[in-house]
């Protein structure tokens, strides 16, 4: 089953990126929709993007998961308990 449209992928068509099953088309930026391959993608849960927008979404916040609108991983963590 490809990750990104949900229909059924046939072995002459599947390829694999950050352990996700995909067709080779449905393999594209997720911003700007080029298309991508193996040798120049980035990947921030399981969505893709081409090194130039992932790099340029990541300068717009400061960091990675606010800049993809995720909880910031230091938020994640719960806060130690006072001594």
């Amino acid at each position: 089953m490809c990750s990104a449209c949900l229909t059924p992928v046939y072995p002459m068509e599947k390829m694999v990126a950050s352990k996700l099953t995909l067709h080779h088309k449905c393999f594209s930026c997720k911003y700007c929709k080029k298309k991508l391959s193996i040798h120049n993608y980035s990947s921030l849960h399981g969505e893709f993007y081409c090194v130039s927008h992932y790099q340029q979404l990541f300068k717009r916040k400061g960091n990675y998961d606010e800049a993809f609108g995720h909880t910031p991983h230091k938020d994640l963590s719960p806060n130690p308990k006072p001594s």
